[in-house]
Parts: C-alpha cells; structure tokens; sequence
C-alpha cells in the first residue's frame, strides 16, 4: 500500500505497527465493499479527529471523486441543467458517521440515563454486521468508548482501536488495535493524524482510483 509506504517513510517509528495499520485498511476496504459503513467516536481531540476522518472519506480527499456516469445522466434527464450541475459537483462517498457530533443526542442521552452509553446508544442504532466502529482513545480506556466498542461486539461489527502504547482495555477488546508507540496524550495524538490520513488515502486509493 502506497499511502502506507509513504507514512512509514516519514515516521519510521511507527513501523512496529504498520502490520495493524494495514489490516485496518483491510477491515475497512472489506467493509465498504460490501456496502457497510464507518461509525468513529472519541472525546476531546479524539471527538476532533472523528469529524476529521469523516470529512476525509464522505469526499474528495487527495483526488477528484467523480459520480458514476449512469448516476450523472439520471440526474441531468430528470433535472436538466441543474441537475448536470449537481452531477458535476457531487463526489464519490465513503459512507462514515462521527458519534460525537450530534450534541442534542448525546446530551439527552447523558440526561435521560448515563454519558458512558453516549456512542453505545448509537452503536446500537446506527449498527449493522457489516459496519466497523473505530474507537479513539489515546489512554485505551475511555468509558463511553468501551461501552460502545462492547455494543459493537454484539452487533457483529468489526472493531479498530486507535490509542497509545499500552492499548488499554480496547487492546483486548478489539479485532485490530492500532498503539502508537508513546504515552504523553499530545503525542499519540501527533501520531494518530498522520496514521489515519494514510488509511484514508489508501482507501481513496482503492475505491476511486480512476
């Protein structure tokens, strides 16, 4: 995988984990092959990279993401010129939820029973067998994020965790758990960014290479 060669080249001390980066590529590809989607939760700047990733994959990341042909002419025969338009201006998806962006949900939730059930609440509602959840935590044992990668385990969805060193409890409860290798929180962080855009890239890559 190009992107991953790329980050490895740039990071070299992430190269212990490149084998847990790529099999979160593969999870992934596997998932949206098969027309599933990515639900992403953490808090504080892990809420922040969760919005961040889906803004990567719901558009055009490093390149065009044009419609498929049909798809554009169906849009300009019903709709004429606006709707050629619209074709032109629309872009290649891949679908992905951030948990942490619906405040009105969340803020219920944590009113009406507990905050740890924030992201469970919608693992269990948005989930579907072929989904992935992916969890970030730099500590790997955030409770709202446990809580929901638990839901996820018995929705069938496949699971990634994205943390520090130790892994924390998502290591053992995770298919593929992705421990960038320091421990101070502003530092996995610096990592776990460049981590995630090469996943998107490859991911990109792979779906809308032409």
């Amino acid at each position: 995988m190009m992107a991953i060669d790329d980050l490895l080249v740039k990071y070299p001390d992430l190269q212990p984990i490149a084998g847990d980066i790529q099999k979160a590529v593969s999870v992934l590809h596997d998932s949206f092959r098969k027309g599933g989607k990515l639900l992403v939760c953490g808090n504080g700047g892990s809420a922040a990279d969760s919005d961040h990733i889906v803004g990567e994959l719901m558009k055009g990341f490093m390149k065009p993401r044009r419609i498929p042909a049909d798809e554009a002419r169906q849009l300009e025969q019903v709709y004429g010129e606006e709707g050629r338009q619209l074709a032109e201006q629309l872009q290649g998806a891949l679908p992905a939820i951030s948990l942490g962006s619906h405040v009105a949900l969340i803020s219920a939730i944590a009113n009406d029973t507990d905050d740890r059930v924030a992201y469970a609440q919608q693992v269990y509602g948005y989930g579907r067998a072929d989904d992935v959840l992916l969890g970030i935590s730099t500590s790997g044992n955030s409770r709202n994020v446990l809580a929901a990668v638990q839901v996820a385990k018995i929705k069938r969805l496949k699971t990634i965790g994205l943390t520090g060193a130790s892994g924390g409890r998502l290591l053992d409860l995770c298919d593929v758990t992705i421990r960038v290798p320091y421990v101070r929180t502003p530092d996995v962080q610096e990592r776990h960014l460049p981590i995630y855009h090469a996943i998107c890239i490859a991911l990109e890559e792979a779906f809308f290479a032409s």
